[in-house]
């Protein structure tokens, strides 16, 4: 049987792995079960990436309309990610800081890092001033729904909590309180 790549209805690429009715069985011999989720790390990294997806849930590999589920199934060979294994494959990803529990104390929902803290603060820079909100008070609400579609829409409060705090340590942010909740104010910087 020869295993070709798919493209899902969202215009995303799935390695020919995805075929291969193994992938979505959690391997008993520790060196092979690296290698698998190494991989499956990669395909959830580079699936949120493409959607704009920065949470998955335990629940997900049991969604069949999901957002996920693009992902986690493949009805072409009658396959699905079981959760058990979808929650081993999550832990990989936090040891390795592709994600992070949240939230904190629980084990089945993650926010993803397809992009890392400090690969966000930079990204949230560059909006700050190609946008020109430098030495602007700006709400977390007016960052993450802005009025016009930007890299950061959408981004959980948690990691661009954590993009400011690397912006504030080389002197590119300040975290400020405002009557509704948190701001921030860019600097040009260093």
């Amino acid at each position: 049987m020869s295993f070709s790549p798919f493209t899902t209805a969202s215009g995303f690429l799935l390695p020919s792995l995805h075929s291969a009715p193994p992938f979505f069985t959690q391997q008993p011999h520790p060196d092979t079960n690296a290698t698998a989720t190494e991989q499956w790390s990669k395909l959830i990294l580079a699936y949120g990436w493409h959607r704009k997806l920065y949470v998955l849930r335990v629940e997900d590999a049991e969604t069949a309309d999901g957002e996920w589920s693009e992902v986690l199934r493949n009805e072409r060979i009658n396959r699905k990610m079981p959760p058990a294994y979808l929650s081993s494959v999550l832990a990989g990803m936090v040891a390795k800081n592709h994600a992070v529990y949240e939230p904190a104390g629980q084990t089945r929902s993650v926010v993803l890092h397809w992009r890392l803290p400090e690969e966000w603060a930079e990204v949230l820079h560059t909006w700050a001033i190609s946008t020109g909100q430098l030495n602007t008070i700006l709400t977390f609400y007016e960052i993450t729904e802005p009025p016009l579609p930007s890299p950061l829409s959408g981004i959980p409060t948690s990691l661009l909590r954590k993009a400011i705090a690397v912006l504030s340590k080389s002197g590119r942010a300040q975290l400020i309180a405002v009557s509704d909740g948190e701001g921030v104010r860019f600097f040009a910087g260093k």
